[in-house]
Parts: structure tokens; C-alpha cells; sequence
């Protein structure tokens, strides 16, 4: 079902509603991302840490070494926590719950369509003669890539390229064809 048939199928109160909580959900998909970070961040700066303590160490200055690597390296971040524990805990507790209660309002009250809310707002707002603000990508909008003055020469154009094996060549940082005969 597109985004589009679905005029009627909710009540635009309860679409707005479920709107609100995928939007509410987005948030907390950005909270766990900065999660994440926090886990990096901090995982980064200990084994910097642990580093500069090898450093001082070699530096002769064994007692500063012995404080970084007692006091700071390997310590819990939270009590008797390190990052990961807390990462884990925020998916266990919150994120699953919340990914839970979502999806399950979006399979009662849109058939499991996501951003039904959005999709309705994008076709209200959008000039509808204009090609930039269609419902959807064109075929033509799809296919990115195009081969080199070489690779065309190469090809059987009887053929069906996208059928043949990419042999992962690029070109200006996208692939550029595939070669048929298997000469890469």
C-alpha cells in the first residue's frame, strides 16, 4: 500500500498521534546515537590515556605512569560501570520498549506503515505539477552511474550489463560499468 492510499484508513487525529510518537522515537534514536559516541569517546580516551602512561613511563617518569594507569585507565565510568554496560542497559530498559510501542502503533492504526503522518503532509504541501515534489523517485532519478568513453566501447549493448559482475572499478568516486567479457 503507498503512502498515498491511506487517506481515510486512520482518523487524521490518531495519525498525528502515532506521528508524534515516530517522531518521539526519532529523538530517542539520536539519544542512543550520542550513547554511542559517549562509548567511542570514552573508550578512545582511555587507551589514550594508557598511552601517555607508557609514554611517561619511557620518559622516566614512572610515578606520574603509575597514577594514569591506577587512578585513570580501565576505571568505571558510572558505578561499576564502563560505557558498554550503560549502552547495554539503555537498550535493555528504554530503546527496545520504546521501538516496541511504536511499531505496535503503527501495525494497529497503519496497516505497519511508517511515517503515514509525513507521507500525508508531503502531499499536502508539495506543487503537484511539479516534477521535483512527486510522491515518489522516477526511474530515471535511480540510475546514477555511467560508463567511461572505454568501458562503452567494451560492452556488447546487447546485453544486460547490470546481469555481469561488478568488477569494483571506480571512477570520480562511483562505479563506472561493469565489464561483460570479465576483463575488469
Amino acid at each position: 500500500m503507498s503512502y498515498r492510499e491511506d487517506e481515510g484508513r486512520s482518523d487524521d487525529g490518531v495519525v498525528e498521534a502515532v506521528g508524534r510518537a515516530s517522531e518521539a522515537l526519532e529523538y530517542v534514536e539520536r539519544a542512543r546515537g550520542h550513547l554511542y559516541s559517549f562509548h567511542q569517546l570514552t573508550g578512545r580516551a582511555d587507551i589514550l590515556f594508557e598511552e601517555a602512561a607508557d609514554l611517561l613511563r619511557d620518559a622516566g617518569e614512572v610515578e606520574c605512569a603509575d597514577v594514569l594507569e591506577s587512578d585513570i585507565v580501565g576505571r568505571n565510568v558510572l558505578d561499576g560501570r564502563w560505557t558498554f554496560q550503560i549502552f547495554e542497559e539503555y537498550d535493555e530498559l528504554y530503546y527496545r520498549s520504546v521501538m516496541e510501542a511504536v511499531g505496535e502503533l503503527e501495525r494497529r492504526f497503519q496497516d505497519g506503515e511508517r511515517h503515514v503522518y509525513e507521507a500525508r503532509m508531503k502531499e499536502r504541501r508539495r506543487t503537484k505539477s511539479r516534477p521535483v515534489t512527486s510522491t515518489g523517485p522516477s526511474l530515471r532519478t535511480t540510475v546514477a552511474w555511467r560508463p567511461t568513453p572505454q568501458e562503452a566501447d567494451r560492452w556488447d549493448w546487447n546485453s544486460r550489463p547490470w546481469e555481469a559482475s561488478a568488477q569494483g572499478r571506480t571512477h570520480r568516486g562511483g562505479v563506472t560499468g561493469f565489464a561483460v567479457d570479465g576483463s575488469g
